[in-house]
């Protein structure tokens, strides 16, 4: 009875727009109730969730990116990719995609590279000819690339819940990432030379070089990140400190684009969207508490291995599981519920948990760019000032790019384990 109601409440709030730390709040809180167990519970357990020392990390990883980005990076990061790739057929879409991968390796976060690129390139792209939607569809999906390619929020909170090192799971990332960019490219070609998009004259190695230059400094971080975790001389939150002072120092006084004033209103902003995902991890800890109390993910794991102890079944299983959640939940709440239990039955069939971690991340990122409840989505969708469904539309080809290369990674284990193990083994 109890369980009914708490996905009863669950499903509820998800379907009447309330957020879904609220919504997994409100669903814990109904079934203490209803179980006579005291409502104390709940902030106990949402501490000892939050209470986890790389989690720290998360403040820093954001406070960093959005330094970074009032400090001129976003321009400078276009620029160089426009340089390498803007003088293909469809080069506003390829520069883009170009962008996402060097801007999601600073934020972390799939939203920020919507919302920050988005506004560059939506409105450039549609100046320059090409269809609002495909504009926008094109910004949603490479979005995804940022939380793949290091760093990574949900892949630190992916460490926390597991004890991965989340070293490892950086660079486990990296050629998923590379490889879903790629793959994205190769689509929005074949897509641009069909419909005659346009593109730019080439305008020679020397702007390449001038615009690397001008973003270096910005580049620079991600291996400053790399570099600091792989050799072990900061944790990830001391790294993650030790990229904020750096972002604040490159936007300050290399960049000079990065005024004092405006950074307690950086503060500020980074630490409300920290706040907000770490208020997630609190009421996704309960809910988490609840349904192991309940023993639902050791149902879970005995129902799919009564159909099937194949590993590549499971697989499959799995991913079609993620690929449905991630319809509906946000991929943190979807991560701190899901991932244990899936990461017991995936242990059970052989597979490695650094190699599922990864596949499991790259399946919640493309639930990010699609309906209901794609955040970037509906962040894309509102800059280019369009209804949902032509964005949606015009996404599917790389949404099925998007889950080949998913395949791919989930079928074929070096392509996430090979890096760690020759950098960090």
């Amino acid at each position: 009875m109890e369980v009914t109601i708490l996905f009863s409440v669950f499903i509820a709030g998800l379907a009447l727009g309330i957020p879904v730390a609220i919504t997994l709040g409100i669903s814990s809180l109904a079934y203490l109730i209803l179980a006579g167990i005291p409502p104390v519970v709940m902030p106990q357990k949402m501490y000892a969730g939050m209470d986890v020392f790389v989690l720290l990390s998360i403040p820093g990883f954001i406070l960093a990116g959005n330094l970074m980005n009032r400090g001129g990076i976003t321009q400078r990061i276009i620029r160089f990719a426009n340089a390498l790739v803007g003088w293909i057929r469809g080069g506003l879409g390829l520069t883009n995609i170009a962008a996402s991968m060097l801007f999601g390796g600073i934020t972390g976060t799939a939203v920020a590279d919507a919302a920050s690129i988005g506004g560059v390139m939506i409105p450039g792209m549609k100046k320059a000819g090409y269809p609002p939607a495909f504009a926008a569809a094109i910004t949603a999906a490479s979005s995804t690339v940022g939380p793949i390619i290091p760093p990574s929020v949900p892949m630190i909170i992916v460490g926390a819940l597991s004890g991965i090192s989340v070293g490892k799971m950086f660079l486990a990332g990296a050629i998923p990432g590379i490889l879903m960019g790629l793959a994205m490219m190769v689509t929005c070609y074949i897509i641009s030379a069909r419909r005659g998009f346009p593109h730019q004259p080439w305008r020679g190695w020397s702007e390449v070089a001038r615009s690397f230059g001008g973003a270096f400094w910005a580049l620079a971080m991600t291996f400053l990140i790399i570099y600091g975790l792989l050799s072990g001389l900061a944790t990830p939150t001391e790294t993650a400190v030790i990229a904020s002072v750096y972002a604040f120092f490159v936007g300050a006084f290399i960049y000079r684009e990065l005024p004092i004033r405006a950074v307690p209103t950086i503060l500020c902003d980074s630490a409300i969207s920290a706040a907000g995902i770490l208020a997630l991890v609190g009421f996704a800890n309960v809910f988490g508490w609840i349904l192991v109390s309940e023993r639902i993910p050791q149902a879970i794991a005995a129902g799919v291995l009564s159909l099937t102890d194949n590993k590549f079944l499971v697989i499959l299983i799995i991913n079609l599981l993620l690929l449905f959640v991630g319809m509906f939940m946000e991929t943190i709440a979807a991560l701190i519920i899901l991932f244990v239990p899936l990461l017991s039955l995936a242990t059970a069939v052989g597979i490695d948990p650094l190699h599922f971690a990864t596949f499991a991340v790259l399946n919640l990122m493309i639930g990010l760019t699609t309906p209901p409840v794609g955040v970037c989505l509906f962040v894309c969708a509102g800059i280019a000032r369009l209804p949902l469904a032509p964005v949606v539309v015009a996404i599917l080809p790389f949404l099925l790019t998007n889950i080949l290369v998913l395949l791919a990674v989930s079928y074929f284990p070096p392509l996430a384990t090979w890096l760690p193990s020759v950098l960090a083994p």
